[in-house]
């Protein structure tokens, strides 16, 4: 605005200041701010600042470079049932490329250290931040190593809860057994099994499971769950007597 008190402004064609206000093009004054214009039209003055140059592109006109980050990688860490039972800490050498100083591609070797905690499940993703390769003008990808549960001779996992298929025979499947295991952390367990297993029997022995990860000393359930092995023939004696046994009972 021209001063109080100057009685207005008049503009002519040349670029002199009158009555103390300079008159300024509106391409001038965009292209100052933003290196441009919108108006299709070059700029008579060169940009002034540079705070938008990297906005992304959200004014048309000028050009943007930004550096960007490419999808992550990732890999398989297989895990035994033992090593997510009671954890552990995996050592793993990587090799990747990287830009130095001057700009040039260099290979590089490095160890990763990562602590497997008690009671991590299949899918459990570990990230390394930047331990990608890296190329030019592109910052380097991240690292994921997603754990992987190798199966186990003797247990199998359900969430929380490791199941057993223990076989019995049918006289103990009447009369009584005990199941002795070896935990996963190699305790030894001796259950007796008093109830008379019929088909679909299972013992649940409570916290015995696998670890919880979110609630640190909690564990899930070890269930037993129980095949009886028929005899596939019996003598005439023996029928008499299972029969004599049996006699009367529901």
């Amino acid at each position: 605005m021209p001063p109080l008190g100057s009685g207005g402004a008049t503009f002519g064609k040349g670029s002199g200041v009158r009555n103390g206000f300079n008159p300024r093009n509106a391409e001038d004054i965009f292209a100052e701010f933003f290196g441009s214009t919108p108006f299709g039209l070059g700029s008579s003055r060169p940009a002034r600042s540079g705070r938008f140059q990297a906005d992304g592109g959200k004014f048309g006109g000028f050009s943007s470079i930004e550096n960007r980050k490419p999808p992550p990688v990732e890999s398989k860490l297989p895990c035994t049932l033992e090593e997510l039972y009671t954890g552990s800490t995996r050592k793993m050498k990587i090799s990747r490329t990287v830009v130095n100083a001057s700009g040039r591609q260099v290979h590089e070797s490095e160890i990763l250290t990562i602590d497997v905690k008690p009671g991590w499940k299949k899918g459990t993703k570990i990230t390394f931040s930047d331990k990608g390769n890296e190329l030019p003008n592109q910052l380097p990808a991240d690292l994921v190593f997603i754990i992987d549960e190798k199966p186990h001779d003797f247990y199998k996992r359900d969430g929380n809860d490791l199941i057993v298929n223990q076989r019995v025979s049918l006289a103990e499947a009447l009369v009584g057994t005990r199941i002795n295991l070896v935990t996963l952390d190699g305790r030894d367990l001796s259950l007796p099994v008093t109830d008379v297993i019929n088909p679909g029997y299972e013992l649940v022995v409570s916290r015995e499971g696998m670890p919880i990860t979110k609630e640190p000393g909690n564990r899930g359930d070890l269930k037993i769950k129980f095949e009886v092995m028929f005899p596939t023939k019996l003598t005439p004696e023996q029928r008499e007597e299972l029969k004599r046994a049996l006699v009367g009972v529901k």
